[in-house]
Formats: structure tokens, sequence, C-alpha cells
């Protein structure tokens, strides 16, 4: 072998080692953030306890968006000091944060113990969590993007997401095994705390390569890094691209949220069917959810990101209702199943070219502050509010298939913020030899640096 194609193979695995480091921290959000959410109801009899069920789990999925509300101020706050001080310094501090919420939520005493101490407690874990994930994403994907090689920025970005369905996919296998092994009624005592403790026990391996990361090029060779005031300023300045930012997001926020976090309790409590069915259908969405992301953010590498964001929107916008109608109508496990995968394909390609293009968008001297910010805000406004929302509906409407305007919304504005974005034309956003040229192009349209 030459040496050139030695240090060719070399230079691509240290760049799978790199993404693979990035995007550990991940691992443990989402972890955490399915469990809340597929041991929705559990946990609202353990801490939110409600003669009421559907109360139970109105309170429950409240604390879940609570704490997603942190997200924004987690943004601007550590987007801020990732700005300033580095990526990789940065991603650190948000694993720590993010992993005292984990601990947190799982050793916390039920209601039956320590009263109305538990639920303020609870609550108090999941503003941590918020504040954290409120830049974890936006870091993680920063960084890929400036370790990404030429014309290849939405498919490195994309394995940010990736690397959360994997999360999930072993969130949902774990708790099919323990349904499987212990009686439901274990489990809604002690069982479902176990997962909890699993996540508790994988932080110190995901420290461990956090640490190791390296600082990314693009970062050390700025010349000038902003202050926390300069950035502030600058996302104020910029606000028109965080709001268009915000709208791109949202259809990539609330079909998350709607496939992994609300269809356990969607499956099992609306339409009735089993844990162990509801989490195989999660197991297959999160595997699919991992192959459309990195497809999405390739393809949009080649054929721009306009055409995929309008797109798999506007299929979302005409499909997501009818396609919710006829999985009530008569609901079973191959229904649903197809369903979610038609809902897993519409969340992974828009979301892979959505990653690229929100990176590209936004100032670079503050663009881990405002796409943390923009991304956050969907996150907390709509994507997180997804399963308390879908639960409003369905008890206001009767309507088992009325979480689909929920998602239609989403789509709608998604389409209006690529087509203001893009206007006119379908080429790339990132050019390979000059990946900051449309960035230039597309901030000065809308704010002034």
């Amino acid at each position: 072998m030459s040496p050139a194609s030695i240090g060719h193979a070399s230079n691509a695995k240290s760049r799978i080692g790199a993404i693979l480091r990035a995007t550990s921290g991940n691992f443990l959000e989402q972890f955490d953030f399915f469990l809340f959410g597929f041991y929705a109801s559990t946990i609202g009899n353990a801490f939110f306890p409600s003669e009421s069920e559907t109360a139970s789990l109105l309170n429950t999925f409240g604390v879940f968006w609570l704490g997603a509300l942190m997200r924004p101020v987690g943004a601007i706050v550590l987007g801020a000091y990732i700005d300033q001080i580095g990526r990789r310094q940065g991603l650190v501090i948000t694993l720590s944060i993010m992993a005292i919420g984990t601990i947190i939520i799982a050793f916390c005493p039920g209601y039956a113990t320590i009263g109305i101490a538990a639920p303020v407690i609870v609550l108090f874990g999941r503003l941590l969590q918020g504040f954290s994930a409120g830049v974890e994403v936006g870091g993680v994907s920063v960084y890929l993007s400036e370790i990404a090689t030429p014309g290849n920025r939405g498919f490195y970005t994309s394995f940010q997401s990736s690397s959360q369905q994997v999360a999930i996919f072993v969130a949902a296998l774990i708790g099919y095994f323990l349904s499987e092994a212990l009686p439901a009624e274990m489990v809604a005592s002690w069982g479902w705390r176990i997962p909890f403790f699993l996540g508790c026990l994988i932080v110190p391996l995901i420290f461990l390569l956090r640490r190791t990361l390296e600082e990314t090029p693009e970062f050390l060779v700025m010349k000038n890094h902003p202050t926390a005031r300069e950035v502030f300023a600058s996302t104020v300045a910029n606000w028109r691209i965080v709001i268009l930012g915000m709208m791109i997001a949202m259809l990539t926020t609330t079909t998350f949220y709607f496939v992994t976090v609300y269809t356990p309790t969607f499956g099992k409590h609306v339409l009735q069917l089993s844990s162990q069915n509801t989490l195989l259908v999660t197991l297959l969405v999160a595997v699919t959810n991992f192959i459309w992301n990195p497809i999405g953010g390739a393809i949009s590498d080649k054929i721009g990101r306009k055409p995929i964001l309008v797109t798999i929107a506007g299929l979302a916008l005409v499909t997501v209702y009818p396609a919710l109608s006829w999985l009530v109508t008569d609901p079973s496990f191959g229904k649903m199943l197809v369903v979610e995968m038609i809902f897993s394909f519409y969340f992974g390609t828009y979301s892979g070219a959505m990653l690229g293009a929100l990176v590209e968008i936004v100032p670079k001297h503050v663009r881990t502050t405002c796409f943390s910010l923009a991304f956050s805000l969907a996150a907390a406004l709509f994507g997180t509010l997804t399963p308390l929302a879908s639960t409003w509906l369905i008890h206001r409407t009767d309507d088992k298939a009325s979480p689909g305007f929920w998602l239609m919304f989403a789509a709608l504005l998604g389409i209006i913020a690529a087509l203001t974005i893009y206007p006119g034309s379908t080429k790339r956003v990132a050019k390979p030899a000059r990946p900051e040229r449309s960035n230039r192009a597309v901030t000065a349209q809308f704010a002034t640096h």
C-alpha cells in the first residue's frame, strides 16, 4: 500500500473516530428522553398520582415539556460559551450537566415515599437535562460540520441525528426484554428504573470518549473568538435567521418526538396494542431513522437542500392525517408499523437535509449559538410539546388521528421557511470549495452581522 493510501485510510479512520466521540453524548440525551416517554404512564403514577389516567399523563408530559423550555436558555448560555471557548470543551460541559439530570431522575424516590418533593426533584432533573440538551444538538452538529470533507457537510452533520437513533434502539430493546422478563406490576413498581440506572452506568465511558476529542481546525484558525456579549448581540441582530431556522426544524422535531417518545404511549393507551408490539415498532423505527438520516444528508449534498426540504414537507402535509385515520380505524401491529415507517422516512430524509441547511444559514462566528437557539426553540415550543399536544388533541376532539394536524402545521411552516431561505433556486447551499459563500449570501439577506 502506498504512503498516500495509508495516509488516506488513517485520515478516514480518524474522522470516523471523531464522529463516534462527538455523537456519544447524544446517546445519553436521547436514551433518557425516550425512556421518559415510554414509561410516561408509570412515571406519572410514581411522581404525579391522579385519579384520572389522562390527567396523570398530561402532568408527566407537562414536566417533559417544561424541561424542554430550558433548551433555548441552554442554547444561548452554553452556545455563547462554546462559540467563545471552543467546541471540544463545550461538549464536555454539556455532558456533565446532562449526566447530573439523569442521575437525579433515576434515584429520586416516588410520591408515596417523599410526597410533593418527588415531582419537584424530577422537575429539577428535567430542567438540567433541558438546559444541557439546548446546546447538545447544535454543538455536535457544528462540530461535525467543521470536520466534514468538502461537499459532504450534509452527510457528516446527519450523523448527529443518526446517533440518537442508536440510543432509541437500545432503550426500546431494554424495555422490550423487561416487559418480557418481569410482570407488568413489577415494571410499574420499580422495574422502570432499571434502564435509567443503566444510563447512569455508561456516563463514565461517554466522558472518556468526549475528553479525547480534538478541537476543530476551523475553530482553531479563527483569528477572533467573540465574547459572550458579542455573541448575544449578534444573535439578537440575526433574529430573523433564528426564526426561519426554528421553522425549518419544526418538522424534524415534531415527527421525531411522535415516532419515538409518543409512539409507545399512543400504541398502548390510544390504539390498545400491547407494550411488546409498540416497542417492536419503535425498535424498527430507530433502525430506519438511522438509515434515512445520512441518505437525506448525502442526497442534499448532491442536489441541494431545498428540493429535499420542500418535497418531504409537502408529502407530510398531505399524507399524515389520512395515514393516521387509516391506522386508528382498525388498529393493528402491521398497520402501525406501516404508518411509522412512512413517518420515519419523512423524519430521517428531512432531518438529514435540514441539519446541513441550518449550519449553513447561521453566521459562522456565532454558529453554535444561533444553530442551537433555532433548533431549541423548535424542540421546546413544538417538538417536545408533541406528546402533550397529541394527548390533549385526542381528549378534546375525540379523534384518535388528530395528532396529524399538529404534524401538518409543522410541515406547512417548514415549506414556508424553505421557500423563504432558498427563493427561486434549487442549487445547493454549500459549495465544496467555498462552504461559507452561500452562508454570507443568506445571512446578508435577512440580517446584519
